[in-house]
């Protein structure tokens, strides 16, 4: 949640926040209104439970012939702390209902607007010619021997796949080697639950619009992550960490699980938007004085990874409608995919502020001009993907050649036992032999 200090002093820059993202500015003065009879309904619980205390120490000590005046005037009193308790609660549960729709706030320079908004910062890499039809990243999986749409809708439905053979070893090599970038980075590495309270997932920000692409199981009432952000977020849940030595930061290996109920059949064809798949997270804990610039150095990371597979890309602002409730800021780098002559978003790297730390009750404490432990504050968090199931859409099709083989890009190669060309394990059609 935001600063309430922030929402009561400075409620224009809240409402100008609001408005970039596409939200009423209504909103605002409802969480004000909200937050004001909250604190005014809690007061005066306070007081006449303060006021229901003394009067039982009244009677305690009354003479007997005043005692049931007392008495009376107690029970009265305490009918008043019931109906003040329970509307003081009352009013908690709506200005909690308020605040939820009071998103972070979003930094200077975000853009303003949706989906179609952002601002491109740059391109890189040589986008792939080909003096042949190129084919599609599904097709050349088939083709290898390393994705099985077919079986995996068997075995689960729509959007499930296997991936056999090379494909297995190609995934795993990507993380592997992400993994190695995020070690020789300074990140710990983490193997994550994939199932979280609904007090861990509601405090990333992850219940909001788009709660119903996500998995629930009703009778334990947990959720199955989206992403390791949500466990790496909660890892620290209601704890003062030590940030004196600079940032903490991890890396989250884990499978993620996704509905998709909004994607409205776009995407169906391959690995692109699937339900289940698997994920390294950078994750980052700081101070709020170190967010951006650990924001641009978990970019720099994506962008080397990027880079050193070969694949051209471009990283985009943006648009403030566009950055989900958590974020302040959001990075898109969106990878060139050859049979869709298009750019489509491999990653992103988000700067959350404070936003999901207030939720989950995570702090630091700060040092005093005298050197001893200062107050405490809520910290910044960041996170970003490294390497992820859907990169090998882009990798695939970058680096194919004519006969359906795959150029291994050479950093990859250690990863996959030094392996520098994927090969068919059927032939392509219309290359049969000839009678």
């Amino acid at each position: 949640m935001i600063d309430l200090t922030l929402l009561r002093d400075n409620a224009d820059l809240v409402r100008h926040s609001q408005a970039l993202r596409g939200n009423p500015p209504e909103t605002v003065d409802a969480a004000i209104a909200a937050d004001r009879a909250r604190r005014e309904a809690q007061s005066r619980y306070e007081s006449l439970r303060a006021e229901q205390n003394a009067k039982s120490k009244l009677v305690a000590r009354a003479p007997k012939e005043e005692k049931a005046a007392l008495v009376a005037e107690a029970k009265t009193l305490a009918d008043q702390v019931k109906n003040a308790q329970h509307a003081a609660t009352e009013a908690s549960e709506a200005a909690d209902a308020a605040l939820s729709r009071i998103e972070n706030i979003v930094l200077d320079g975000v853009p303003g607007g949706g989906e179609d908004d952002f601002i491109e910062l740059r391109r890189v890499g040589t986008i792939p010619q080909f003096d042949f039809e190129p084919r599609d990243h599904l097709e050349l999986g088939e083709l290898l021997g390393a994705i099985d749409m077919d079986r995996g809708a068997k075995v689960s439905g729509a959007r499930f796949y296997f991936l056999k053979g090379i494909g297995a070893r190609l995934e795993i090599a990507l993380m592997n080697m992400a993994l190695d970038v995020a070690l020789r980075n300074g990140f710990t590495p983490m193997i994550t639950p994939t199932l979280v309270r609904p007090d861990i997932m509601k405090g990333t920000g992850f219940l909001g619009e788009h709660a119903d692409e996500i998995y629930h199981l009703s009778d334990d009432d947990l959720y199955l992550v989206g992403t390791s952000e949500v466990a790496l977020a909660g890892y620290h849940h209601d704890e003062i960490i030590d940030l004196s030595q600079g940032a903490l930061r991890y890396a989250g290996w884990s499978t993620c699980y996704r509905r998709e109920a909004g994607s409205h059949g776009k995407d169906t064809r391959g690995i692109i938007r699937v339900h289940q798949f698997n994920k390294l997270e950078m994750f980052v804990y700081t101070t709020l004085d170190d967010a951006e610039a650990e924001h641009e150095r978990l970019l720099a990371l994506q962008e080397e990874m990027l880079t050193s597979l070969g694949l051209s890309y471009r990283v985009i602002d943006t648009a403030a409608g566009d950055l989900g409730t958590s974020a302040a800021r959001k990075f898109d780098i969106e990878a060139w995919v050859p049979t869709q002559d298009a750019f489509r978003e491999l990653t992103s790297t988000s700067n959350c502020t404070t936003f999901q730390a207030r939720r989950l009750d995570i702090r630091h404490r700060t040092q005093g001009a005298d050197g001893k432990p200062g107050r405490t504050q809520p910290v910044a968090t960041l996170n970003g993907t490294l390497a992820t199931t859907r990169w090998i859409v882009a990798l695939l099709e970058t680096h194919q050649q004519a006969d359906g083989s795959v150029i291994v890009p050479e950093a990859l190669r250690p990863y996959l036992g030094g392996i520098d060309v994927l090969t068919p394990t059927q032939v392509p059609s219309g290359e049969g032999k000839t009678s």
